[in-house]
């Protein structure tokens, strides 16, 4: 694969951004590289490698977030369902989703004997997502972090045969933006020195 910019400007350009198209400036093939990519190099303790993905395309992209809709109209009173079935709206509108997984029984082996003091519900998609929505906007595609489990998360795994120990972590929502990320709006930053400590330099 090919990037526009480099690393440092792609970390600056990866906002979130909502407003997507359900197009795609790249090939299926090119996006589905990207997201592999990502859960192939996902840094994980002992090298256990728990990341996994669904990558989800048109129609199946619009089901995933059939499913988010009904999990909203089933769990939330109708004030919070007015504000958030519009967003569910906008990210079905979009081209696809990497559905973002930790293999739990990876890492289970490590519990109590190397890994003490790890809490294990800490282990999270994270990596994978950030590296894969930076790639992907390097290529011209908007994207946006979404966390709708659990309420889709039995839906989900009938409905694409998911197996039981993985679980069901992010969604990373893809499409070409129809503008800039937050229409525009400059992202404001605290100051940096309290931050970041450096010693011994």
């Amino acid at each position: 694969m090919s990037y526009t910019m480099s690393f440092l400007e792609a970390t600056k350009a990866r906002r979130s951004t909502v407003a997507l198209t359900n197009t795609s400036p790249i090939s299926d093939d090119t996006i589905v590289n990207i997201v592999g990519h990502a859960v192939k190099h996902a840094p994980s303790p002992f090298h256990v490698q728990s990341c996994r993905a669904i990558v989800l395309f048109k129609e199946e992209h619009k089901k995933l977030w059939d499913f988010g809709k009904e999990s909203v109209m089933a769990t939330m009173p109708p004030p919070m369902q007015a504000t958030i079935l519009p967003k569910v709206a906008e990210y079905r509108a979009a081209y696809g989703t990497a559905v973002g997984y930790e293999h739990s029984s990876g890492m289970a082996q490590f519990i109590g004997e190397s890994m003490v003091g790890c809490d294990p519900r800490s282990l999270r998609t994270t990596d994978m997502a950030s590296s894969a929505w930076t790639a992907l906007c390097a290529e011209g595609l908007g994207c946006n972090l979404q966390h709708y489990q659990p309420g889709i998360s039995p839906a989900v795994q009938k409905e694409w045969n998911v197996p039981a120990e993985w679980s069901l972590r992010a969604q990373l929502v893809f499409g070409t933006p129809t503008g800039p990320p937050r229409g525009g709006v400059d992202k404001k930053f605290a100051p940096l020195e309290p931050r970041l400590k450096v010693y011994g330099q």
